[in-house]
């Protein structure tokens, strides 16, 4: 049966994508389901495959385009002119003018569904053309040619790049829909998108088509509708000064009318998905600006509306509607906000039910808090659910099933959440959390203070006495307070404790080598839930008491410290197994300048090609043995490497070459990190001195004892995590000859495909004899998990706090910089005026000498880029995170906490940070 040229809507479903595009699949969907759609049929993505299979030169063009970045936005558009230019003068079959022209009757608008848009992650709102009140039958097939040609668009294809959609894949059906003679058009969302919140329609509506309101070309009234009682929250009337009109022979026109002029727009609203919407004359489009055009009663009618189309689609809708002159409201499309983050849940299972108590919760973002942005793999997740449960275990609250881990654990975008409600509504989880979020992520700690007052998070658990119970009981157990002591008695017996730790750690973690793949995964899951957590406590009092210290220190000095003072003791930090780990790094750099073949080498060849000719043992000997001795100690490490599913340094060093031809470009010897660490101690020993001079007595010599300690015992605080990342390193070596089994069954395409699956899955596919018996085929899950991960990866925006009604109370709070300047935490004092560079992922990033890094996040797996940086700018962050403590340790300034940083500002912009303010300036 040939493949049909043209489709009614109401023979269309959500599997027609491929051959409908997705404003046609959605409209048949509605359509199917009775819900009030113009009438009206699709010419298939069949027909436009026919063309462009005769437009000569289009292939070249693709592949052109398939080879184009997205940041080459010159050349992009260059190939969209050309292919437009190709579709539009392609010739048209018989058979398709002649199907086109017979289902021209009356007005109609022609609207382009691309199989690429409409989708859940990705609207591609406005990309593709539509043209309004069509008459005639060559009018239509002159406006479905060009609705073809629209795929081709600067900004679809713009688009499509930036969304890392091919642009091969992608094809073009036409909507041609009945005009809707509307006296009111507009659009609604189902769910704030700006807050989050879910339940609350946000509708925007003026007189006229609705072009006029989606093509921003007028300011319209504004309403927020909460669906759940009906109220109408908000109500803001717009001055409605223009009006979009159909002409009687066809096109539309722009009014303005407040006594403005018209201008005929000949049928074309270019970029809009405004269409199927007409305006009877004489319609309400003089309404006065301090008037609204809809009226209570149409407004709620209107809301649930909505809200019944976003329960047919599970999910939150962007809504099109238009009511016409005899009041009947008609839905023109509805597509899913892509922009709205998932509401956490719990990962569920019936031996771990979900957090007791009902009522909206608190969701903080946990992966955000340690630096990463990018989604956690399903086995990464799943490892720190297994984590949870240890911790849970350690204080005192064991849970029934380690793999769905503690119940406070939460998943939503690939990213982990802990639900934070009852902590908060806790006397002293209230006063603890967010004082330890001041360190760790200040922006966080001030979402949560401002839900104090929320009297839906109004306290519960006002006694301190079942909390100090708890802290006495683990502090009994693991002798914290002794350890403490101790290393306040002798910082180098806490550290000989803490390398006995860690090798003993080491020893413990690998598999037997005869070992079976369920042994391994076995061997895997003990590690994590039960042999790393237990042993983090044997490390954690000597740097807490390093920095409790400091504390007493600061509060001895009271406003003896100047601003910027206290924060110079820690420069040039010892003991921090990373800052170890980045002039490891540097002195291997220094070896390499010597040997100038070498150099040349690293300097003129692409770092993915020297990682294969290391792995080979083909590079030249200095950079072989030297990469080779730095990877036997820190090849555990990586970028996000918390998330056990991504490559390791010893599996992949093209990051760390690359970082290592970027050391070889520092040509002034006084820049030499070394040389800046060997500065920044020698002023951290002079700021001692003076503080404690200027305190002066017995308080001066305290201050001077307290600094010391802070100065041997700070460092420490990175060896818990650098323990926790050796035991995932070596968990992730176990995985891998696990994946490696599956895959030679069979059952998964690739070895590292494991990392697509959780501990649970891994364990039926091993145990279960008989494949076609498993709760779910792998290979399936990898394929979906794979689409799923990717589509993540292009999400800019995770909140750093959500409600479970999808409120992001960071939005609602959400503050403009002062006089333009960006303001954040103080990290590392010091001012410093230069290049900015914004770094979204610092792998193959490169960083000129003295530029400000700024970015998102860090975690270890950043540093090496922070040695030759002039400053420093992180959206995420607090005092004490590790990007402010290695800014601190290298003397440059740091403001971390910067809400938006990454898009106000641009690389290549001069931009003045100061770390003792915590602002940042942009010129």
């Amino acid at each position: 049966m040939p493949t049909p040229i043209v489709l009614r809507l109401d023979e269309i479903g959500a599997e027609a994508l491929p051959l409908a595009g997705g404003k046609a699949a959605n409209l048949g969907v509605l359509t199917t389901a009775g819900f009030p759609v113009p009438p009206g049929v699709c010419v298939t993505t069949e027909a436009y495959r026919r063309v462009t299979a005769r437009a000569g030169g289009l292939h070249a063009v693709l592949d052109a385009l398939e080879v184009t970045p997205a940041r080459d936005t010159r050349t992009l558009k260059e190939l969209a002119g050309a292919a437009r230019k190709i579709v539009l003068t392609a010739p048209v079959p018989d058979d398709i003018a002649e199907a086109v022209r017979r289902i021209a009757r009356g007005p109609v608008a022609v609207r382009s569904s691309a199989t690429a848009e409409d989708l859940p992650h990705a609207s591609f709102a406005g990309q593709q053309d539509t043209y309004l009140n069509v008459i005639g039958a060559d009018a239509v097939l002159e406006a479905v040619r060009r609705c073809w040609a629209s795929l081709w668009t600067d900004r679809a294809v713009a688009y499509r790049a930036a969304n890392g959609i091919g642009h091969r894949a992608v094809r073009l059906a036409v909507v041609v829909q009945e005009m809707v003679q509307a006296e009111i058009a507009g659009v609604m969302f189902t769910a704030n998108p700006v807050t989050g919140r879910r339940r609350e329609a946000v509708v925007d509506a003026a007189p006229g088509l609705g072009e006029g309101v989606v093509s921003g070309a007028v300011n319209p009234d504004h309403f927020v509708v909460d669906t759940a009682t009906g109220r109408i929250t908000e109500r803001r009337p717009g001055d409605k000064r223009l009006a979009v009109r159909s002409l009687p022979g066809g096109g539309v026109e722009h009014v303005e009318t407040a006594g403005g002029t018209t201008a005929a727009a000949g049928g074309t609203t270019e970029g809009t998905a405004g269409g199927a919407t007409g305006s009877a004359a004489g319609s309400a489009a003089g309404s006065a600006a301090g008037d609204v055009c809809l009226t209570d009663a149409r407004l709620r009618a209107l809301a649930e509306l909505g809200e019944r189309v976003e329960r047919h689609y599970g999910e939150p809708q962007d809504i099109e509607w238009a009511l016409d002159a005899d009041g009947t409201l008609w839905l023109t499309q509805a597509r899913p906000i892509t922009t709205l983050h998932p509401i956490p849940h719990r990962a569920e299972s019936p031996e771990a039910p979900a957090p007791a108590g009902g009522g909206t919760r608190i969701y903080f973002c946990f992966s955000v808090a340690q630096g990463l942005y990018r989604p956690i793999t399903p086995m990464g997740r799943s490892a720190f659910r297994l984590l949870s449960a240890s911790v849970a275990e350690l204080l005192g609250a064991p849970v029934a099933d380690r793999h769905a881990g503690a119940p406070i654990v939460a998943e939503a975008g690939g990213r982990l959440f802990l639900d934070v409600t009852g902590i908060m509504r806790s006397r002293v989880g209230r006063a603890i959390l967010p004082r330890l979020l001041d360190v760790m992520e200040a922006r966080s700690a001030k979402v949560l203070r401002s839900l104090s007052g929320d009297p839906r998070f109004g306290l519960t658990r006002r006694s301190v006495r079942p909390a100090l119970r708890r802290a006495a009981a683990v502090a009994g157990r693991f002798r914290l307070p002794q350890r403490a002591v101790r290393a306040l008695i002798s910082p180098a017996s806490a550290r000989r404790d803490a390398e006995r730790t860690g090798a003993g750690l080491r020893e413990r973690l690998a598999a037997p080598r005869d070992a079976t793949a369920l042994e391994r995964l076995d061997h895997a899951e003990r590690v994590l839930g039960g042999r790393v957590v237990p042993l983090l406590p044997a490390v954690a009092p000597g740097p807490a008491a390093g920095f409790a210290m400091l504390g007493l220190a600061a509060k001895a000095l009271g406003d003896r410290a100047r601003p910027g003072e206290l924060p110079t003791v820690l420069r040039g930090l010892p003991h921090n197994v990373t800052t170890e780990m980045d002039l490891a790094l540097w002195r291997l750099a220094t070896r390499v300048r010597g040997d100038r073949g070498a150099a040349a080498l690293l300097l003129g060849t692409p770092a993915a090609e020297l990682a294969g000719r290391f792995h080979a043992g083909s590079l030249p000997e200095v950079v072989q043995r030297g990469l080779a001795g730095f990877l036997a100690d820190y090849g555990v490490r990586a970028v996000a490497e918390i998330d056990l599913g991504l490559p390791r340094w010893s599996e992949d060093p093209t990051h760390l070459i690359g970082v290592l031809a970027n050391y070889l470009r520092l040509e002034d010897p006084a820049l030499a990190p070394d040389v800046l660490f060997a500065r920044g101690a020698a002023e951290a020993a002079s700021m001692i001195e003076t503080l404690s001079a200027r305190a002066g007595g017995l308080r001066g010599r305290f201050v001077r004892f307290a600094l010391h300690r802070a100065r041997a015992l700070a460092g420490l605080r990175e060896l818990p995590k650098f323990y926790l990342v050796t035991a995932l390193g070596a968990v992730r070596a176990e995985l891998r000859i696990v994946g490696a089994e599956l895959a030679a069954r069979g059952l998964l395409p690739a070895a590292d495909d494991v990392f697509l699956l959780t501990f649970r899955e891994v364990r039926a596919a091993l145990t279960v004899p008989d494949p076609e018996r498993l709760p779910a085929a792998p290979r399936e899950l990898v394929a979906r998990r794979r689409a799923e991960l990717e589509r993540e990866l292009l999400r800019r925006r995770v909140p750093r706090v959500v409600l479970s009604d999808g409120t992001e109370p960071e939005a609602v709070a959400a503050e403009t910089p002062p006089d333009g300047a960006l303001t954040g935490t103080p990290a590392s004092a010091g001012t410093v005026t230069g290049a900015a560079r914004v770094v979204l992922d610092p792998v193959g990033a490169h960083l000129e000498p003295g530029e400000i890094l700024v970015c998102p996040s860090t975690d270890p797996g950043w540093t090496p880029l922070f040695l030759t940086a002039g400053g420093l700018v992180m959206e995420m962050g607090g005092a004490n995170s590790h990007g402010a403590v290695v800014a601190r340790e290298y003397g440059i300034p740091a403001v971390v906490g910067v809400a938006g940083a990454t898009e106000h500002v641009t690389t290549g912009q001069e931009i003045t940070v100061d770390g003792t303010s915590g602002t940042v300036v942009t010129t």
